[in-house]
């Protein structure tokens, strides 16, 4: 068993966060020690990592509380974490693509910096060069 502060270390998280996911009961499996102290075995520990991926992927306490409650309810529900999954994996692809184009811009951008800098060419970003 861990305490928050274990917990934290071992997970890289604040402790603050972990206390804030259970008391949003996103934990099922958070056991309580004398003074009602938080403690967190292996599976605690994992249902931490697995929001720790969702909150990532941009979900909202309340859909990741959602998610949890599907959990719980077994293999029936399957196709609903499934489905969630889906549209995670969608929206992290667009994120992806822009991401790219992104990076693309600012490889463009610093190549020519790096160009104009070494006199290679001359300023076309500066209006008063034109």
């Amino acid at each position: 068993m861990y305490t928050v502060k274990e917990t934290a270390e071992k997970l890289n998280m604040s402790e603050h966060t972990i206390r804030y996911y259970t008391d949003c009961d996103l934990i099922p499996t958070l056991e309580r020690g004398e003074n009602n102290q938080r403690l967190f075995n292996e599976k605690s520990i994992n249902w931490l990592i697995g929001i720790q991926h969702l909150k990532a992927c941009g979900m909202t306490i309340k859909d990741i509380k959602n998610y949890v409650s599907l959990s719980l309810q077994g293999d029936s529900t399957i196709e609903e974490r499934y489905d969630i999954y889906r549209n995670l994996q969608e929206v992290a692809k667009v994120q992806l693509e822009e991401a790219q184009k992104r990076v693309e811009f600012l490889d463009y951008k610093v190549n020519l910096y790096e160009d104009i800098m070494a006199d290679k060419v001359s300023d076309p970003t500066n209006p008063s060069t034109w």
